[in-house]
């Protein structure tokens, strides 16, 4: 959103900025509550997830469903009054966000697809500020920051996942971790995050920014480094703490070294 409104220093107006707010709240419940309606079953047998409100009976199936339908409907009114293109590609947009919570039932890449729904995000926000009015130049950048967020996600799901090896192999549950064995995915998620870095840099570049940025990508590759020493050398429950930390404290970073970049208009400057 900062970066496509950028020409008036990274704020589109409270009405856009309410409905892009609106719209995330509404897809990421609606997404969440459907992951939970499907994976109850799985969920109650979990000792890790057990007491989750449907397996432990803190809400009815009923509200849930009520909750996830509410919520649908928010997304796709919110993107009505954003601009046409966003209100046609809503019902995409909840398709794709709702699906993965399937593919584990299918295929070893699950992580693929979580990464894929949430790499909608900064494609969503864009088109709410500019809609069909984007140029080539804008759909590489926003393009290539969806991809940092894929293969953020597909790094950290792999790594999550590693807590419930033994109750997904033995259920019939797929992911890279049965698939491959924790020692492989973690190297393959440690993979990910490093191309993630590069790509991130690259979104940089395409932007113009310049040391604010630099200095915040650092921080990110620490936190990334420290991710995976702790996925390495600490328990399960530890690094289920740690992780969650580590990156909402990516997000952050990265949101206040783009918002300072685009609001003091710094810029790598291309030769």
């Amino acid at each position: 959103m900062l970066v496509a409104a950028r020409d008036n220093r990274g704020w589109p107006g409270w009405k856009t900025f309410g409905l892009i707010l609106a719209a995330m709240v509404c897809a990421r419940t609606c997404a969440m509550a459907f992951n939970r309606i499907v994976d109850r079953k799985f969920d109650a047998l979990n000792p890790r997830t057990a007491n989750r409100h449907l397996p432990s009976g803190q809400i009815s199936l009923f509200s849930a469903i009520s909750l996830c339908a509410l919520t649908a409907a928010g997304l796709i009114a919110a993107s009505y009054f954003l601009n046409p293109l966003c209100f046609f590609l809503s019902p995409i947009a909840l398709v794709m966000v709702c699906f993965y919570s399937l593919t584990k039932r299918f295929t070893d890449y699950t992580h693929v697809f979580l990464g894929i729904a949430l790499a909608l995000a900064p494609v969503g926000a864009w088109l709410a500020v500019k809609g069909a009015n984007v140029s080539v130049w804008e759909i590489l950048q926003m393009t290539t920051l969806a991809f940092a967020v894929i293969l953020w996600l597909v790094g950290f799901d792999i790594i999550y996942a590693l807590q419930d090896y033994e109750f997904d192999k033995s259920h019939g549950l797929r992911s890279l971790v049965v698939a491959w064995g924790p020692k492989n995915a973690l190297g393959a998620a440690f993979l990910a995050h490093m191309v993630m870095c590069g790509v991130l840099l690259g979104f940089g570049l395409l932007c113009r920014f310049r040391l604010a940025y630099l200095i915040g990508w650092l921080v990110i590759l620490a936190c990334l480094v420290m991710e995976h020493w702790i996925a390495r050398r600490r328990s399960l429950n530890w690094v289920n703490i740690a992780f969650f930390r580590l990156n909402a404290l990516i997000g952050v970073v990265f949101l206040v070294v783009v918002a300072a970049e685009v609001i003091f208009r710094g810029g790598f400057k291309l030769r």
